[in-house]
């Protein structure tokens, strides 16, 4: 039986009523804008004993300044053309360092790098990927990395997290990861964010985690709690409570 982690994409309710109901989650403000770290370190101290953060880096290194969800976040920048792609300039390095900085506080185990889909396997953006992994301090973390962009075969994303010692982060209702052992789910909902879960897609859920030594699922949905609430039951019913249950 796998090592499963189940919580949600973003605290969903209060962050109180979270910690009674999960013992993972997925940090979301750490892609738009970093906390501060008074901010990262309050949360630290509020959680109960064995809980785990995981986080999305900043976008400023996987995101064009193009992109939406700068304006969303009220980022704006002076050099659009140093954001995004995994650049390796002053701007992407201390992107780096901020989330590192808040990652370090949280005490997270993951770290995930999503990219947009304008980040496609051209040759630029692959030297890109290259050199960031190979320049940045991994230190304790677990390096997650969801590409999104058309093109992404399989054989190209085995060669490059086996290369550069990164997890393929994948929603399994789209496509499942390539790399072996241990699995990181990103749950999107089924053709869009207001999808819920039914019984058998989480059943679905389930029997696709095993084969795996340990295995994170994160709703990002609209149902994002109920849907962790209910899978957390389904995998309690078939296999026993998971390693984080409450």
């Amino acid at each position: 039986m796998p090592w499963l982690h189940i919580g949600c994409c973003g605290w969903a309710r209060g962050r109180l009523a979270y910690f009674r109901s999960f013992r993972l989650i997925e940090v979301q403000q750490t892609f738009y804008k970093p906390p501060g770290a008074a901010t990262a370190l309050r949360w630290r101290q509020e959680a109960p004993e064995g809980f785990e953060f995981a986080l999305k880096a900043w976008q400023l290194i996987t995101h064009p300044a193009s992109s939406p969800t700068y304006r969303k976040a009220g980022i704006r920048v002076k050099w659009p053309e140093h954001y995004g792609a995994f650049r390796l300039t002053d701007e992407v390095t201390e992107a780096w360092e901020r989330t590192r900085e808040i990652a370090t506080i949280l005490r997270a185990r993951w770290i995930i790098f999503q990219c947009p889909a304008s980040f496609t396997p051209t040759e630029e953006h692959r030297a890109n990927l290259r050199r960031f992994f190979r320049s940045v301090e991994r230190g304790p973390f677990r390096f997650g990395w969801e590409p999104r962009g058309e093109g992404w075969d399989d054989r190209t994303i085995r060669q490059l997290t086996e290369e550069l010692g990164l997890i393929h982060v994948t929603d399994p209702f789209t496509r499942l990861p390539v790399t072996p052992s241990v699995a990181y789910f990103r749950l999107h909902g089924v053709g869009g964010y207001r999808y819920r879960y039914t019984s058998d897609d989480l059943a679905r859920l389930l029997s696709w985690c095993q084969g795996y030594d340990e295995v994170y699922c994160l709703f990002n949905n609209v149902w994002s709690w109920e849907s962790a609430t209910e899978f957390l039951r389904l995998a309690a019913s078939v296999q026993g409570p998971p390693n984080n249950t409450p």
